[in-house]
């Protein structure tokens, strides 16, 4: 297997448990990948990008990290702990405004010493979140500084690699406990996740052209972000060029289901709210109310409309954000 012409930097508790769900309605079988417990502050998906993104940061000789999100945005918290492990001064563009308590992500992303600049803009306003981040990385240039500045997500070719490897973890752990996964399911927004899945199950496709692969299935959470086949699988071809891979990702290899996001990004639905109390009862997985619970609703709502079959094997990606959960409304 070709070697990715990329350097990584372990940041991550990995490889992280696969545990199994029982059964669903349908009679087919859950199982909950925990990347709620990357282990980095606090855990969440993202802790497998920045592995990759701050090694390319330390490789640039970056003097500090940029990133932006959402007011509770669980990449932003995880930057700012990674910044904290590799001694960078991180600064963090933020939905909304200053807060009189800061809580939740925010009050952590404090603790590990990062800089906040909250921005006053609505959460979902992607594009004015993104310029008032490259504004702020030119000003940090101006300062003498050498930002590594990260997009929302951290949604890059060299992020994605984090999600193509954690592919072939899964797969793996799923040989270990003798069952092949029919479909993965997780939430996405951002896309960088998506496309590192993607990447990794048209390199393993490639590779082991006889086994049977798991349908990738991202239940999209948000409107303005990467709600595009498109972007997701060019994202997923920068991402399988990286890793030296042939393989080539279509439109027709990206599934995004977009029918369990509501009004829009981090605005809650009674479908997440019922989904946050099945996986609390049935196995004590804490859901966070406008992310991780929205996908999982995804794949309770699928399930009921027939889309997986008896004994059918469907791992949900936890991707954390336990955080949120502890910020008055």
């Amino acid at each position: 297997m070709a070697q990715p012409r990329v350097t990584r930097i372990a940041l991550a508790t990995l490889p992280t448990p696969l545990e199994s769900g029982g059964k669903l309605q349908s009679g087919a079988n859950l199982w909950v990948k925990r990347d709620d417990l990357t282990g980095l502050g606090v855990g969440g998906n993202k802790a497998r990008k920045l592995e990759f993104l701050c090694a390319e940061a330390l490789d640039n000789d970056a003097t500090c990290l940029v990133t932006v999100g959402a007011a509770q945005s669980n990449h932003c918290r995880m930057t700012a702990a990674a910044g904290a492990r590799l001694n960078l001064p991180t600064h963090l563009v933020l939905s909304g405004k200053k807060p009189k308590n800061l809580e939740g992500n925010q009050m952590l992303s404090s603790m590990f010493g990062a800089h906040l600049h909250h921005t006053g803009l609505d959460a979902n306003d992607w594009s004015n979140l993104e310029l008032a981040r490259a504004e702020l990385t030119e000003k940090l240039i101006c300062d003498g500084q050498r930002p590594h500045s990260i997009p929302i997500g951290g949604s890059t070719a060299v992020g994605a690699i984090g999600y193509a490897n954690a592919f072939d973890e899964i797969i793996l752990q799923c040989n270990l406990q003798n069952f092949a996964a029919d479909a993965i399911v997780f939430t996405t927004s951002s896309g960088g996740t998506h496309a590192g899945l993607v990447a990794g199950l048209l390199r393993d496709r490639a590779n082991n052209p006889k086994r049977i692969q798991p349908k990738i299935i991202g239940i999209g959470v948000a409107k303005g972000v990467a709600m595009s086949a498109r972007l997701i699988a060019d994202l997923a071809n920068q991402t399988l060029n990286l890793l030296g891979e042939t393989a080539h990702a279509t439109v027709d290899d990206v599934i995004i289901d977009p029918n369990y996001m509501g009004a829009d990004y981090a605005l809650p639905t009674q479908a997440a709210a019922d989904a946050t109390t099945w996986a609390a009862h049935r196995g004590a997985w804490v859901l966070d109310p406008v992310y991780s619970a929205k996908g999982f609703s995804g794949l309770l709502g699928r399930d009921a409309n027939g889309d997986f079959g008896v004994d059918s094997n469907i791992v949900f990606i936890h991707t954390g954000g336990l955080p949120s959960l502890f910020v008055m409304h």
